[in-house]
């Protein structure tokens, strides 16, 4: 069985949803260069400090986070501990695990993007969450 088409209303709504992503990813992409960094690194720097505390920041778990494989992954860990902001440490109850830590130069770059990442989200959000709700066919309440 075949989906009817969409209607324009429809596709302006999936086009500017999809803007409004681009436009945010392009807003990190800039931030995360101009602090000297990749877009994969920062996302990576984001996923070790965000994950839940019971979820070990493995090259294998890290790897899943980013839908990279583990071969990228290392190398990605690679890059960022030549510019000191990783660091590896084996784990100690089993020597063949290795964990994936933020250092203090990594911490500071995080948190600096961070902020400007939050501030734009904070900026852009509310059109970025419209244009979601469009296409869900949510209707905004009057608060």
């Amino acid at each position: 069985m075949f989906e009817s088409d969409l209607s324009p209303g429809e596709y302006l709504q999936l086009a500017d949803f999809r803007y409004r992503i681009r436009k945010f990813l392009q807003f990190s992409e800039n931030a995360c260069r101009e602090q000297g960094l990749e877009p994969r690194q920062h996302q990576l720097l984001l996923a070790i400090k965000g994950l839940p505390e019971s979820v070990q920041p493995t090259i294998g778990e890290l790897a899943r986070r980013l839908f990279l494989k583990h071969h990228s992954t290392v190398e990605l860990v690679d890059r960022l501990e030549r510019l000191e902001v990783v660091k590896r440490e084996r784990n100690m109850k089993d020597a063949r695990e290795v964990f994936v830590r933020l250092t203090t130069k990594g911490n500071a770059l995080l948190r600096t993007l961070s902020i400007a990442h939050r501030r734009e989200i904070e900026s852009c959000g509310l059109e970025l969450a419209r244009a979601l709700h469009s296409i869900m066919g949510v209707k905004e309440h009057a608060a």
